[in-house]
Parts: C-alpha cells; structure tokens; sequence
C-alpha cells in the first residue's frame, strides 16, 4: 500500500487496477453466455447491475 503522497491505494485484490469484482464477473458472464465483443463491454461498464439482472433472470 503506498502512502507516500497521502493517498491510500488498495492492494488490488478484488480487481485488475480499476476493474473491480463486478466488472470482471459481468465481462465473464456475459462473454461465456453471448461470445459478443459490444455486449461484453457494456455489459462491463454496468457491472453489478447486469450481474444482478442475470441473477435474477437467468437462474
């Protein structure tokens, strides 16, 4: 973790730089479900919302 210019920065545990966990469980559901490079990304910018709805609808 550095601290050294005041600012906090997580270890990245929970994604790749700024791809957090919902992000990258979106990317995969919907790569593995449509294999559509365009659904994939906006599915990735709504991140837990399409996971939510996939959940929900698709369970």
């Amino acid at each position: 973790m550095d601290t050294s210019n005041g600012t906090r920065r997580g270890c990245g545990c929970l994604g790749i730089g700024s791809f957090g966990l919902g992000t990258i469980i979106a990317v995969v559901i919907s790569w593995t479900t449509w294999h559509n490079v365009i659904w994939t990304i906006i599915h990735g910018f709504l991140s837990w919302a399409f996971v939510l709805w996939y959940l929900i609808f698709h369970s």
